[in-house]
């Protein structure tokens, strides 16, 4: 089993930055991909950004130029810098860690994240 944690979601206005975090721990498979979804009311589930244990990076066009995944591998600890949020920012942020053998894996529990002046 894998239990994510994450935190750092809140209220900003727009334009506003925001650094979202996630750890994992427990049975952790070496080869992974971490990643953040983002859900909306009323839309379907989609992939933020996603950073493989190698450092190889993949991000939705949306947030290109304004978001930035990292990932601390002693820490097992994802990490989401959001700058210039936008109103359509706004949706529960997911983290998820896939192991390599895995299509899904897992997902933490959510934070919110709310783009309004």
């Amino acid at each position: 089993q894998v239990q994510l944690v994450e935190s750092g979601g809140g209220l900003v206005k727009p334009g506003g930055s925001l650094r979202l975090s996630c750890a994992a721990s427990g049975n952790l498979f070496s080869i992974n991909t971490m990643g953040w979804y983002r859900q909306a009311p009323g839309k379907e589930r989609e992939l933020a950004a996603s950073i493989s244990s190698t450092g190889s990076t993949n991000y939705a066009n949306s947030v290109k130029g304004r978001f930035t995944i990292s990932r601390d591998n002693a820490k097992n600890t994802v990490y989401l810098q959001m700058n210039s949020l936008k109103p359509e920012d706004a949706a529960v942020y997911y983290c998820n860690f896939r192991p390599a053998w895995a299509e899904v894996g897992y997902w933490g529990q959510g934070t919110q994240v709310t783009v309004s002046s």
